[in-house]
């Protein structure tokens, strides 16, 4: 039913889909989500503040011997990151890894761990769906190159096996 301060060809926002784009937006720590149905095309973005960032880098500086190994360790890390991402395993979608099924429980692979073709390696939650992430081939895990908990990009080397 049209409202009586309805103007001819006046764009009828569905508020309850944008909600629901919105909700999307906050369940996969996306930034921007964009639908189009026909000739109605809705775009829902949201800036990212630096602020949790500023508040996370306490956290690091906290521990004052791991940051004084870190510059040390950075180096070969820094060397090893290119060849790692041949063999890398990589994300096939945007969401949250998971290192283990639940919190209580043991994670699915450490470094050092031998695993077979299909083998779980971790999960990622997109969209509030678990996706487990297969070993492509089998191997030995020689780095794991994700946090429990930590957002990933489509792409991004998320476990290393060779």
């Amino acid at each position: 039913m049209a409202d009586k301060n309805d103007k001819p060809g006046a764009m009828h926002v569905d508020i309850d889909l944008v909600r629901q784009l919105a909700a999307v937006l906050d369940d996969t720590n996306l930034t921007e989500i964009e639908v189009e149905d026909g000739d109605r095309k809705v775009r829902v973005a949201r800036t990212v503040h630096a602020a949790p960032q500023v508040m996370q880098a306490p956290a690091y500086a906290a521990a004052p011997a791991p940051a004084a190994a870190a510059p040390a360790a950075a180096a070969p890390a820094a060397e090893a990151a290119p060849a790692a991402a041949l063999n890398a395993v990589k994300s096939p979608m945007v969401g949250t890894a998971y290192l283990a099924a639940n919190p209580e429980a043991k994670n699915f692979v450490s470094v050092g761990d031998k695993v077979s073709a299909g083998d779980t390696l971790l999960i990622i939650e997109a969209m509030k769906v678990m996706n487990p992430i297969h070993a492509p081939a089998a191997g030995t895990v020689k780095a794991v190159l994700v946090e429990n908990g930590q957002p990933v990009e489509f792409d991004q080397p998320l476990v290393v096996v060779e």
